[in-house]
Order: structure tokens, then C-alpha cells, then sequence
């Protein structure tokens, strides 16, 4: 394939529907450039489901890409492919990784995190409500985001007067627009934070999960605990994981049902759960657009005849896959109705989201307080007008402009 036939992805992330359209015109796989970097765009979904189950695909960047070296030293995107953690790790080491970090996103602690997160969510729609009737209210920057970020602090046990410079850190972790330098400079200010987190649970352990990772031990391995590098990056990996992608969903749903309100109407007359909305969101909206990267061990022959080489790089174009015509008729169409609402938003295979049951519950909560205490809400731009993320990642909005409470003007 000739270097005029790759497809340049926008950093800015401008009009990610036509880009995602643009990958499935072109075949289950095809070439291209991310921020200056070759990878396999993967948009058919069966295809990529069978990438991210094969032992022929490796997230290990160090071990089975050859043009890591190269590439780090001047790639934006270089954090998401060095770091330290089960998210980058292959194999045995995989497995050691996860099974240290799953105790403590178990099922049991999550759903006790029910009681708590209604009263963050009560707290927060108490604020709002005392607000003038027909203000307008920023209900990512005044909801979608304080939420997350005080359930993946509390968990982690940051302490509430640092959380809001780990929110801003993290935002730009997912910024595609950035140069080098920059993102240079905000991991250095990142890990500077972790740091300091870490020493202090060092120093006063709690009940969290930093505290948890610390004293963690391998005991089906060889009973070492995590690395230094480890510590930081799996720390690093939870607070993104935990916060930027809810903030997302939380957003992408909203928008759904204030877009369409006969989805809204769906869910009050009980055609369909607050839970169908959320999984809903995540197929047609999923948090994540592009997940870098992946690395082939292997030749891999695809179906239009093209060739994976060993040592490519392979993008899991999740948002494109979700909406491919083969899974869901009307795939463009959100409908929270549809009896197949089949994703791969938190990925699939052994990488699979270890906090999407967290994730599901902290939207399902917010969807359904908000529309009770706000039965009237609705957006205060056309959804033309709400500008996405500056991010080939990340699928946002800058901002979510609403009226909770509009009078009849309005």
C-alpha cells in the first residue's frame, strides 16, 4: 500500500463520525498515521476481537516492536506505549500484573460502592439545584466530572486538595494536540504527583487501593511485590482508567437522551432500563475512540487478502468497530431499545476493562438521580454546536451546556 493511500487520523479529533466511517469504507483493516506514527487501523469488530484474543498480537511495545526506540524519544503519544503496567504488558507478566491489581476492583467492593456514590451524586445535584432556574450549567465541568474524580480519589485515597491537579494532568494525558515538550513536561508533573502519593501511603497506609498496591505480593508467582516503575504506572493506569473514560460516558449519554427525547421517554414508560442506556452509550458513544497500540508477532493474513507484517503496529479502533453495519443494523442510530447493544468499549480478551463494572454503575446512578431531580433539563446548544475533544483518544465534549430547570421561554 502506498504512502498516499494511508489515512492521516486528526489529532483534534474534529468530526470523529466521518473518521470512523471513513476506516470501515476501507476494509477491516488499513493503514494509518498517527501523529507520524504507521499502525493498523482495526475497524471490523469480529476481526478485532480475534486480534485482541490472539497470542500473536502483544501490547508489549519493548519486546515486539521495532521501532519503539526510534519512536519514543519524539512521539506525543510515547506515554501510552512505556509505561510500566498490566495495560502494556504481554504474556506471564500480564497475568502476574492483573491478578495483583484485581483484588481491589472486586465485585464485592465495587457494588459497596453503591450507598456512597448516590450520596456524592445527591450532593453534587443538590449544589445544581440551588442554582437560579434557567442558568445555564456546565454539566461535564459540574457533574460528569467531579463524580469520578471524587470515587477514584477516594479509592485511591488522594487527598482532596490534590485531586484536582491530577484532573488536570490526566485530561492532558489524553490530548493528541500537544507537542512533544508538552507532553514531556506533563508526565514529568504526573509522575512528580504519584510520587508523592505513594510516599505518603508509604509513611500512613490506609484502606485504599495505593495502599493496597503497595503491600501487594505475586502469591501465585514468586511472592515479589510490584516494581517501583510498576507501583507508579499501575497508579498511573487506575486514575486515567477510573476517571477520564466515566467522565465520557456520563457526557455521551446526557447528550443521547437530551438529543433524542423519545430515548428519555423509552426509559420513563419502561421499554428500556437506565442499564440499557448505558450500554446503549457505550457502543454508539464508546469513552475511547482509538486505543494505542498493538504489535503483531506474527504475519496476520486479513480477509481482503493484506498482510499485518510482524512487528506492525495495530490500533484498536474501538468507536468504528461499535458501529459497524454487520453488528447493528442502523448502527448510526442511537436506541437504547435495540435488543443487541453488543460493544467492545471495554476492550475484549484478557485486557478487558478491570473497572468497567465500576464504570457502569457510576453512570447508571448519575443517569438516573439527574432525571429525577431534573425531569425538565435540557441541552442548551443544538448538538452541532457542542465541540469535541481535542483528542484522537478521547470521546468527549469540551463542554456540556444545559438548562436543568428552563422556564417556559425556553
Amino acid at each position: 500500500m502506498s504512502p498516499q493511500q494511508i489515512l492521516v487520523l486528526d489529532p483534534a479529533g474534529a468530526d470523529p463520525d466521518a473518521e470512523h466511517q471513513a476506516l470501515r469504507d476501507r476494509g477491516p483493516a488499513t493503514l494509518v498515521d498517527i501523529l507520524g506514527v504507521r499502525a493498523w487501523s482495526v475497524s471490523d469488530p469480529d476481526l478485532l476481537k480475534q486480534l485482541l484474543t490472539s497470542e500473536d498480537v502483544s501490547k508489549d511495545a519493548r519486546a515486539h516492536w521495532p521501532d519503539f526506540a526510534e519512536t519514543v524519544p519524539t512521539w506525543p503519544l510515547a506515554l501510552w506505549v512505556s509505561v510500566s503496567n498490566m495495560f502494556t504488558a504481554y504474556g506471564k507478566e500480564h497475568s502476574r500484573l492483573r491478578r495483583m491489581v484485581a483484588p481491589t476492583l472486586s465485585a464485592r467492593r465495587t457494588a459497596a460502592l453503591q450507598t456512597d456514590i448516590e450520596t456524592l451524586v445527591n450532593a453534587i445535584l443538590d449544589d445544581l439545584g440551588a442554582l437560579p432556574a434557567d442558568e445555564t450549567v456546565d454539566l461535564r465541568e459540574h457533574l460528569a466530572y467531579p463524580l469520578p474524580i471524587a470515587v477514584i480519589g477516594r479509592l485511591m485515597g488522594v487527598p482532596a486538595d490534590r485531586r484536582p491537579e491530577f484532573r488536570t494532568v490526566v485530561d492532558t494525558v489524553f490530548a493528541t494536540h500537544l507537542t512533544v515538550e508538552e507532553q514531556v513536561a506533563n508526565t514529568a508533573t504526573l509522575y512528580g504527583l504519584l510520587d508523592a502519593l505513594i510516599q505518603i501511603k508509604r509513611t500512613e497506609p490506609g484502606e485504599d487501593m495505593t495502599s493496597s498496591l503497595i503491600a501487594a505480593r505475586d502469591e501465585e508467582g514468586d511472592g515479589a511485590a510490584l516494581s517501583d516503575a510498576e507501583l507508579r504506572d499501575t497508579l498511573l493506569l487506575m486514575l486515567a482508567a477510573g476517571y477520564e473514560t466515566t467522565v465520557n460516558v456520563i457526557d455521551a449519554a446526557v447528550t443521547a437522551l437530551l438529543t433524542d427525547p423519545q430515548q428519555l421517554a423509552h426509559v420513563r414508560s419502561g421499554r428500556c432500563t437506565w442499564q440499557d442506556v448505558v450500554e446503549e452509550t457505550l457502543r454508539h458513544q464508546p469513552a475511547i475512540k482509538h486505543l494505542p497500540l498493538r504489535y503483531a508477532r506474527a504475519g496476520i493474513a486479513l480477509p481482503d487478502g493484506q498482510t499485518i507484517q510482524t512487528g506492525d503496529a495495530i490500533l484498536a479502533s474501538y468507536a468504528a468497530a461499535n458501529r459497524h453495519p454487520r453488528w447493528h443494523s442502523h448502527a448510526d442510530r442511537f436506541d437504547a431499545t435495540r435488543p443487541s447493544k453488543e460493544h467492545l468499549a471495554f476492550g475484549h480478551g484478557v485486557h478487558f476493562c478491570l473497572g468497567a463494572p465500576l464504570a457502569r454503575l457510576e453512570v447508571t446512578v448519575v443517569l438516573r438521580l439527574l432525571f429525577e431531580r431534573f425531569p425538565d433539563i435540557q441541552l442548551a446548544a443544538g448538538p452541532h454546536e457542542l465541540k469535541r475533544l481535542p483528542s484522537l483518544i478521547s470521546n468527549g465534549h469540551t463542554t456540556l451546556p444545559v438548562r436543568l430547570r428552563p422556564t417556559p421561554a425556553h
